[in-house]
């Protein structure tokens, strides 16, 4: 694609904001019918919601990266420089909280070992003297 001439410029921006502004408008109009604040009649499940709401940001994050940092226009080598670094970041901040939520859950089980509220399973023919198992 060549050079724009101004006023194609302002009408591209132009439509571009107004894109964004729109699904800006309807993902606040859909949270806020999905948790029922518009109806009590209608409530969607919180995954309904939340995938709608990433799914639309998505769509909001490509139409800024790719029209006003002006990414569309860049060589394919440039484009994925940056594509997988962002890719590997979103998997990072998935894995880390995949493993948060494995620490919380094993911090309970050390929790109830801790206020006595666990019992220790000890194989038959074994046991337990001053906290070590030994076999009979």
């Amino acid at each position: 694609m060549g050079h724009q001439s101004y006023e194609d410029s302002v009408k591209l921006v132009t439509k571009t904001i107004l894109l964004l502004g729109a699904i800006t408008l309807f993902e606040v109009f859909f949270a806020l019918l999905g948790k029922g604040y518009i109806s009590d009649s209608v409530h969607f499940p919180l995954w309904v919601v939340g995938g709608v709401m990433i799914a639309l940001s998505l769509v909001k994050a490509y139409y800024i990266v790719y029209e006003f940092m002006h990414m569309k226009y860049e060589v394919p080598g440039m484009v994925k420089s940056v594509v997988l670094p962002t890719l590997l970041l979103v998997w990072a901040i998935i894995a880390f909280f995949w493993e948060g939520s494995d620490w919380k859950k094993r911090r309970s089980l050390i929790d109830d070992k801790n206020t006595g509220r666990y019992e220790q399973q000890v194989p038959q023919g074994f046991l337990i003297l001053d906290n070590q198992t030994k076999k009979i």
